[in-house]
């Protein structure tokens, strides 16, 4: 597949989660920050809620891989790669939050791969680059739109969909620094 193809629906699923914000309920924040008295009233979060973010733990890791190949590429401007930087910074975040998570729901956070498969020959220009992000990012995206519905506990399906905008945001920014129309159909699926 090459990086400019859209990913499977459960590869898109795989970078779901990224970070809390304000609007999140107080029973969703508990639950990713770690509040063991406060997951616990909400009702916990089952089997499967440790799969789905520990799936995306897994994606996130990922993507902080391909944004430091961006980086690392010497393809970028400096105000592109410091978008990149902040981007990857991101991803951090959610990968620490995920990881906790994981861990207070009683499972065993996933670690990054020695080696990922990039299309590192494909990689030739900025444009590139901000191809293989904003590809990375559309999957994230559809990511969240899959992942909702897969939750078994209601607060982390409502947090899943608040931060779908983050995603949507950095491949809206990605698009616009390739000269594409940021938002390109009024629906995502």
């Amino acid at each position: 597949m090459s990086f400019l193809q859209m990913p499977s629906p459960l590869a898109a699923r795989r970078l779901f989660l990224g970070r809390t914000g304000a609007t999140l309920s107080g029973a969703a924040v508990a639950l990713l920050a770690g509040n063991d008295a406060l997951a616990t009233q909400a009702g916990g979060a089952g089997t499967q809620d440790v799969q789905i973010l520990n799936t995306a733990l897994g994606a996130e890791l990922e993507a902080i891989a391909a944004y430091q190949l961006g980086a690392e590429s010497k393809l970028l401007q400096p105000g592109v790669l410091d978008l990149a930087l902040r981007f990857q910074g991101h991803h951090k975040e959610h990968a620490d939050l995920l990881a906790r998570t994981v861990s207070k729901l009683g499972g065993k956070a996933v670690l990054a791969k020695a080696r990922y498969d990039f299309p590192v020959e494909q990689l030739t220009s900025q444009a590139d680059v901000l191809k293989f992000a904003a590809g990375l990012e559309q999957g994230a995206v559809s990511a969240y739109l899959g992942a909702v519905p897969l939750f078994g506990h209601r607060d982390l399906a409502k947090a899943a969909a608040s931060i779908l905008g983050d995603e949507a945001m950095h491949w809206a920014i990605l698009r616009q620094a390739l000269g594409e129309a940021p938002v390109p159909a009024a629906f995502m699926s």
